[in-house]
């Protein structure tokens, strides 16, 4: 390869020319601090808890509790990296965008393929998870159960899991609605949301056993790190925050206060809720099928209106997180497009100030994943892609404080260098606790991401043209 060609690899979009790009996108700014909050809190809250404590348990046992706290320190770390490259370079393309400012085109565009894999999977995920308590809403409600064959994927005891790609195509449909629309949905639901879990927590609480919490750890750190490295995907919702750089009112004061808030928010909930689960039935009990906290509650109330309120609110919880993380992936595949590295059709924004055409496109693409693809495949895929994400954000405000130290900056990591590079080593950790399935899946989306990238992307790439 020319030395030239080796430099256009790694040069850096200014971080002026991003700001500029973002405020003529087309996009419209009508999100407070409210509802950025809900935005962060609603693609995060559900996903750990509602779906993955069942299957995280085994592997951590009642120390999934610990896993949870570290997975969560290794999310802040990243998060306040987050925050400050969120206030510096306010735009739509969260960690891509970041990495493009710092480390350079070719590794941007690794950190994009990476994000396109954490969202789309992850939504993916918690669609596969939505009709397990959908069985049970419809179970207790009405007396009827979708048939295995059409709720589940091949592999998992089906042939097409037909609820999953219901609710990624109404979230589709809410999307292109448009931004207010959408932001007003997120905020209710995510209200909800907390809601049950409190209800959750309190009624859990009264069947709390401390014999259940022993042994605490059967596997030892090892199984305390396999469990946090498949709960980390749990914590991607401030990620989906910063994705919202271009539809905030205020993008350098409120960004940073979303994901610090959402943070603490959620970490504190995911705690409890496991605490107290694991406390009323044990870790043996609790279904790896998708619905245990629906199994924690029939067991606790011996009834089921319990686990009915519960399966209803987790029915609306997780179809807001299928919402909100969406909408992270399309604003991701925005920025990209705009870039030239993906086909310009994903940055038309139409007549309601969005971009309807990659909403469309993605959500079909992520219906049919879901529908298709087995729960615990996707949530390792998604830990792993968020991880890299994370991993160069914690090298990028690195870069930029050297690069650019007078840059304004409305949130200032503390503790620099240690915080970003604590939040860099926790996540290699956390990728190595993944299994080898995950890596050679990982392995595999990478060589794809490289063929496209230097088939089409570096060639149509407007930062390589313009100069």
């Amino acid at each position: 390869m020319p030395p030239n060609s080796q430099r256009s690899l790694l040069r850096t979009k200014p971080v002026e020319q991003l700001t500029s790009e973002g405020a003529h996108s087309g996009l419209r700014r009508s999100m407070g601090l409210i509802s950025l909050v809900s935005l962060s809190v609603g693609a995060t809250l559900g996903t750990g808890i509602f779906v993955v404590l069942g299957e995280a348990a085994p592997k951590a046992g009642p120390a999934v509790v610990v896993s949870f706290a570290l997975a969560a320190l290794a999310a802040l770390f990243s998060a306040l990296s987050y925050a400050e490259l969120a206030g510096a370079v306010p735009v739509s393309g969260s960690a891509y965008s970041y990495t493009y400012a710092t480390l350079g085109e070719l590794i941007a565009w690794v950190c994009g393929w990476c994000l396109l894999l954490e969202y789309g999977v992850s939504v993916a995920a918690v669609a596969v998870g939505w009709g397990g308590y959908l069985n049970v809403f419809l179970e207790a409600t009405v007396g009827v159960r979708i048939p295995e064959e059409l709720a589940a994927p091949p592999g998992a005891g089906g042939v097409v899991n037909i609820p999953a790609a219901v609710v990624v195509l109404l979230a589709t449909a809410v999307l292109i609605a448009g931004v207010r629309e959408s932001a007003r949905a997120t905020t209710v639901t995510t209200m909800i949301k907390v809601a049950v879990l409190i209800f959750f927590v309190a009624v859990a609480a009264t069947a709390f056993d401390s014999g259940n919490m022993t042994p605490f750890a059967p596997e030892g750190l090892v199984g305390i790190a396999g469990g946090a490295s498949a709960v980390f995907f749990s914590f991607i919702g401030f990620d989906a925050a910063s994705t919202a750089g271009e539809e905030a009112r205020n993008p350098q004061r409120d960004l940073p206060r979303a994901i610090m808030i959402s943070l603490g928010i959620v970490t504190f909930v995911y705690v409890a809720v496991a605490l107290t689960a694991i406390g009323a039935i044990g870790v043996d009990r609790l279904s790896a099928k998708g619905a245990s906290l629906s199994t924690v509650m029939a067991e606790v109330t011996g009834s089921s209106w319990a686990s009915t309120v519960l399966a209803v609110g987790a029915v609306i919880a997780i179809a807001s997180v299928v919402l909100t993380v969406l909408y992270g992936q399309t604003r991701v595949l925005v920025s990209m497009s705009r870039d030239g590295l993906m086909p310009p059709v994903f940055a038309k924004v139409g007549a309601r100030a969005v971009p309807t055409t990659n909403i469309l496109v993605v959500g079909v693409l992520v219906a049919v994943l879901a529908a298709l693809v087995p729960l615990g495949e996707l949530t390792n895929a998604t830990s792993i892609g968020t991880l890299v994400a994370f991993g160069l954000v914690n090298v990028g405000v690195l870069v930029l404080r050297r690069t650019k130290p007078d840059l304004p900056r409305s949130f200032r990591t503390p503790l620099m260098p240690v915080v970003p590079l604590l939040g860099l080593v926790l996540c290699v950790i956390l990728i190595v606790g993944l299994g080898a399935k995950t890596w050679i899946a990982f392995l595999i989306w990478t060589a794809v991401g490289l063929v496209v990238y230097f088939g089409y992307g570096r060639r149509r790439s407007r930062l390589n043209q313009d100069a």
